[in-house]
């Protein structure tokens, strides 16, 4: 798990966009619809996304939500990268 982790951050120390912009679109938009739009999970729009804030989604990303199908992503996150997802979902300007 290490590994994973470590290859996720550019060489500056920076989270890797282009892996964490795969994996949101591909692992989360499997439940989350391959556009974001929804699917058997809710909407990662702007729009939907209003009512957290980036704390509250980091959480979320990293905890999952309990009695739901939201897994949580912590064994393969580091906060700085749940961080870096919330941001971009927050502002629309996912890679």
């Amino acid at each position: 798990m290490l590994v994973l982790n470590a290859a996720s951050y550019a060489a500056d120390g920076t989270p890797d966009a282009t892996r964490l912009a795969n994996l949101v679109r591909q692992d989360c938009g499997a439940c989350h619809g391959l556009t974001l739009r929804g699917g058997l999970g809710k909407p990662l729009t702007v729009d939907h996304l209003r009512q957290w804030d980036r704390e509250q989604m980091v959480h979320i990303i990293l905890e999952g939500v309990p009695g739901t199908p939201m897994p949580g992503w912590r064994p393969l996150l580091t906060e700085t990268e749940a961080r870096w997802i919330a941001d971009r979902l927050k502002q629309g300007t996912l890679p």
